[in-house]
């Protein structure tokens, strides 16, 4: 089945690319192979258009599109929840959920960081439902790394092509959240556990550093 091939994929290449790179970007190619509808080739797409960018500059570039603006988070519950205490709710829920199906992520990451819901959608039968309900999110993602010129529009757009059409009121959603953006609210966060500096992924903060 195409769909939890492609999550998987799309987990392994939205992660930081760092030593194991090379590796994850073999595992996807030969899993993804060819043909396989349209959301398989957007994978493929992205493999090519990145694959003889060296490996500093392109650690740099995921720095930059994902690390440095709130706009591009790879931290879902972000687009709905923002900087709120409900967001600690939220992450709360999605590790009980996970708990739930039996799956447990690595500690290292939040458990709305897109790459962990990635590997639980293509691991666990309940997964696809749990993207298609980050759907607005997802879109908001899509848009600014679009409009960012990035090639990683391109994982968010098989991702995308896997879940079902967006309902009305996901696209309401995503017409309010693009116009408002997420709620803010600080009181009360600065300084919570488990909600780190916007943005930066354990795995770009250990990359940055090198």
């Amino acid at each position: 089945m195409i769909k939890p091939i492609v999550w998987q994929s799309a987990s392994l290449l939205l992660n930081y690319p760092g030593p194991g790179w090379a590796r994850a970007v073999s595992l996807v190619t030969d899993a993804v192979g060819p043909g396989k509808g349209p959301a398989a080739e957007a994978v493929r797409r992205f493999v090519r258009e990145t694959r003889d960018v060296e490996a500093l500059e392109l650690q740099a570039r995921y720095v930059a599109t994902f690390d440095r603006t709130r706009r591009r988070t790879l931290y879902m519950t972000y687009y709905t929840d923002g900087d709120t205490r409900s967001r600690g709710g939220s992450l709360a829920a999605l590790k009980a959920r996970y708990r739930a199906a039996g799956w447990a992520p690595e500690e290292s990451e939040l458990p709305d960081f897109l790459p962990v819901m990635l590997e639980f959608a293509a691991r666990c039968p309940a997964g696809g439902a749990l993207l298609a309900e980050h759907g607005a999110g997802l879109e908001l993602l899509r848009r600014g790394l679009d409009a960012h010129g990035s090639p990683y529009a391109l994982l968010v757009d098989a991702v995308r092509a896997t879940l079902p059409s967006p309902g009305r009121a996901e696209r309401r959603s995503v017409r309010s959240l693009a116009r408002t953006g997420p709620p803010a609210e600080t009181v009360g966060l600065e300084g919570a556990p488990g909600l780190p500096a916007f943005g930066a992924s354990a795995a770009a903060a250990e990359g940055t550093r090198r």
